[in-house]
């Protein structure tokens, strides 16, 4: 389970911010439990995160930061040995000073049956690993498996500190490996080592980046491959009707078309009757969106990972959005505890606890361009808002920031002027 996500100067996000899940004061009632303990008391964590904000604001770029720290974990040893003296970062542009200085990414996870805390992270230059560390907590006490330095000019992989016995096993063959702009859990993990892979493979597994505008194909196949799975199709194949069913898009089943092996979503007809439609020919967008959707969604709460969403609202309709939302939120519908972060500017997805709104007030973050051009990300609670507050009303009226600064009729204006001046 996720806990917590850091980071610093990734492309508009200039300082450090963090984006925490952990259970406020003002939390409503879905937070789950963790696992951990802290001060004696059990650590809850949300199982949705929604991020909300203006335009190029900078809401993509905070799960543009989760994407580059899940690629540097499955790529830095094999992808980045290509370019051995670089590291491909996208660090805060605007600025000559940050240019120049360190990318960090840091998560904290409740991993294993008996969950323990771990806190893994790492900064990057333009030329290799500045600092990269692991800590486990077991029993709440922290326990330094590997603290790593690049201190010394052209140092090898740099300096390794491994505290106590923590991690065990061959940590020298593994130092041996790590090149200057290589990831040591990367190394580990691609040398089969168990205790950093239990860590990797949480990368590797539990971590779903998708975007609803730009990645439609490779989602429609997702949930195209679940129909074919040994032992699994039947079982998904009914799960996936049913959503399909209950989005009312007038489908009635779904099969194949025997000529062509291609997916057929059929439809009620006006008779009565039902009669197929061709998928990619004769289906709505809304319908691909859908479709394509319930792939990540079903492998996610399946396996109880974490689902990246950008622009949420995209494609959806922003009943099915609130659906998503609720299904997350839902225990019967997430048993596994699954988590959904996403952005989105659909304001519907507030409103207030009256009117049953999908989102609690310590799920929602908001995200705001300042004039240096960069990111400041906070939360909703920073306002303090109460529990019967209308938060789609208050955010529409800038009362929590990440509103466009647009005053009413000001774009028709300046259209107006404009095209008064191309005439005279």
């Amino acid at each position: 389970m996720l806990i917590r996500f850091r980071m610093a100067n990734h492309r508009s996000v200039r300082a450090d911010h963090e984006l925490s899940l952990v259970a406020t004061e003002f939390d409503e009632g879905t937070a789950r439990r963790t696992g951990l303990r802290h001060r004696g008391r059990d650590v809850l964590a949300q199982p949705v995160i929604g991020l909300f904000g203006a335009n190029a604001s900078g809401k993509s770029n905070v799960l543009s930061a989760f994407r580059f720290m899940r690629d540097a974990v499955l790529g830095s040893f094999a992808d980045w040995a290509k370019t051995p003296d670089a590291v491909p970062r996208e660090p805060f542009k605007l600025d000559a000073t940050s240019r120049a200085e360190t990318s960090l990414f840091e998560v904290d996870l409740a991993l294993g049956r008996d969950p323990v805390r771990y806190t893994y992270g790492f900064e990057l230059s333009d030329e290799r690993v500045e600092a990269e560390w692991l800590h486990a907590y077991p029993h709440g006490r922290r326990n330094i498996w590997f603290d790593r330095e690049a201190d010394r000019p052209n140092s090898e992989g740099g300096t390794f500190i491994f505290k106590g016995e923590g991690l065990k096993g061959e940590r020298d063959a593994l130092v041996r490996l790590t090149r200057p702009n290589a990831l040591f859990l990367s190394v580990g993990a691609a040398l089969n080592d168990p205790q950093l892979s239990l860590v990797h493979k949480w990368f590797v597994n539990n971590l779903w980046p998708v975007t609803p505008g730009a990645d439609l194909g490779a989602r429609v196949e997702w949930s195209r491959n679940l129909l074919t799975l040994p032992d699994r199709a039947e079982h998904y194949r009914r799960r996936i009707v049913r959503l399909l069913q209950s989005a009312d898009l007038g489908i009635t089943r779904l099969d194949n078309d025997p000529e062509t092996g291609e997916i057929r979503l059929w439809h009620r007809t006006a008779d009565g009757g039902e009669a197929p439609l061709d998928f990619h020919a004769e289906e709505s967008l809304g319908t691909h969106a859908w479709f394509a959707f319930l792939g990540p969604m079903l492998t996610v709460l399946e396996r109880g990972s974490v689902l990246l969403v950008d622009e949420l609202d995209s494609s959806l309709h922003p009943a099915l959005a609130a659906e998503v939302v609720r299904a997350f939120q839902d225990p019967a519908a997430n048993p596994r505890g699954a988590q959904l972060i996403f952005t989105t500017q659909d304001a519907t997805l507030l409103g207030s606890a009256v009117l049953d709104r999908p989102l609690g007030r310590d799920q929602v973050w908001m995200t705001v361009k300042r004039r240096s051009g960069e990111t400041e990300l906070y939360p909703l609670t920073e306002a303090k808002p109460r529990k019967e507050e209308n938060l789609e009303r208050g955010y529409l009226r800038g009362r929590y920031g990440g509103v466009p600064g647009v005053t009413a009729g000001e774009i028709v204006r300046e259209l107006s002027w404009q095209e008064a001046k191309t005439s005279a």
